[in-house]
């Protein structure tokens, strides 16, 4: 983010958010400087965004199903308990209410009398109806008599509010208990990423796995870069995001995650890091995130579990260790070697600079033919003109 910082732009430092004003250069340590790394995604997968001075609270309610399912599990369970503790509380003292006004708590011991509701002699056992009512439990002790028709559509109300509360309040538990974020916890990334040559090509690597032996079915991988950056016209955009390519165009971002897989960024012309070097990663501040998503084959449910990897995680010139050995009759996975990089061989250029080395090297091969013509004894013109024509016709030809 340096050569962002460097452009004239951000010398007006009043038109600049807080961020770009704070992201100005400064000499500092490696280990100052690995204290102020501020990541957009932990390594857990968690975001690190909090959002303030949202005005607009009122849309929480709107989806108040997936607001409660999101609230921590101790505040969820306080409000399951709420809810059904004021509902019992409140049909209690209707019921109450309802025996009050009609006389029942004076003819208690009337046998003449016909209550609303039988042995009910106060809030207590009014509470204790509201309880058998709504759940449905029936002692038989408590009973409403055909003598009360203010009792009967206080008995139709509750039921079917008390089934409405049942579906929303057991729907959300449900949902909480067996949402799939334990199961992403089991999905497990590669502690670095790694850039090394692979078929002749500087490539980004890292790795994923699956502990359990169910899998996730149709899983995918993507990959983001974060980092900030500022326009040709001085526009500060912070934490910009720019896809890297992991297999889109040829399918190998669709995984099948039986055992751990190195997934790999292939730095081309396209790529966001074609003209990062080895010393310009170790100064920049970037993250990459990488998104592994599909279905839980025991659910169906669809989870997704995530990682980033900071400038400092990201080592030029390693390769992953292999991890997958066959034995007698079946392959075997050792998770100890999992997160293990060795250092192997790797130019600390550009891919676009290794691209451009190459392409040099093959340039005698263009101008053979002006050669071979200057030594049959061509003039020096004549052997020029050849010359460009003989490259013209190749660069048409490519």
């Amino acid at each position: 983010m340096e050569q962002d910082v460097e452009s004239p732009a951000i010398i007006k430092k009043p038109k600049l958010p807080k961020q770009a004003l704070e992201d100005l250069p400064k000499p500092l340590s490696e280990k100052e400087r690995a204290k102020r790394v501020q990541r957009y995604v932990q390594k857990n997968g968690k975001c690190n965004v909090r959002h303030g001075n949202v005005r607009e609270t009122y849309r929480y309610l709107t989806d108040l199903f997936t607001t409660l399912v999101d609230l921590k599990w101790g505040l969820n369970l306080f409000i399951f308990v709420l809810v059904y503790t004021v509902t019992w509380l409140f049909f209690g003292f209707m019921w109450w209410l309802i025996a009050y006004l009609r006389g029942d708590l004076e003819h208690l011991s009337d046998n003449q009398w016909t209550p609303c509701v039988n042995n009910l002699n106060g809030f207590v056992a009014a509470f204790l109806f509201s309880i058998e009512t709504e759940t449905t439990i029936g002692y038989g002790y408590r009973v409403i008599t055909d003598k009360c028709p203010e009792g009967i559509l206080l008995l139709l109300i509750q039921s079917v509010l008390g089934s409405i509360v049942n579906a929303f309040m057991v729907g959300c538990m449900f949902v909480k208990i067996s949402q799939p974020k334990k199961r992403a916890e089991t999905l497990v990334f590669s502690t670095n990423a790694v850039i090394s040559m692979r078929d002749g090509r500087l490539c980004l690597m890292f790795r994923v796995g699956d502990l359990r032996n169910s899998h996730i079915v149709e899983a995918s991988i993507r990959a983001k870069l974060i980092k900030s950056k500022q326009t040709k016209e001085g526009e500060f955009i912070p934490l910009n995001q720019t896809d890297i390519n992991v297999g889109y165009n040829t399918g190998d971002d669709r995984l099948f995650l039986v055992s751990p897989l190195i997934i790999c960024h292939e730095i081309n012309q396209s790529s966001p890091f074609w003209e990062v070097t080895q010393a310009h990663l170790t100064r920049d501040e970037l993250e990459v995130v990488v998104i592994l998503e599909g279905m839980v084959e025991a659910t169906g449910m669809t989870c997704q579990a995530r990682s980033s990897y900071v400038s400092r995680e990201i080592k030029w010139g390693y390769r992953f260790t292999p991890v997958l050995t066959l034995e007698d009759g079946f392959y075997e996975v050792d998770y100890n070697s999992f997160h293990d990089i060795y250092e192997t061989n790797t130019p600390a250029c550009s891919a676009k600079d290794l691209a451009d080395m190459n392409n040099r090297t093959r340039l005698p091969l263009t101008w053979s033919l002006a050669s071979r013509l200057s030594q049959q004894g061509l003039p020096d013109e004549q052997t020029e003109k050849n010359g460009d024509v003989a490259n013209v016709e190749s660069e048409s030809k490519v």
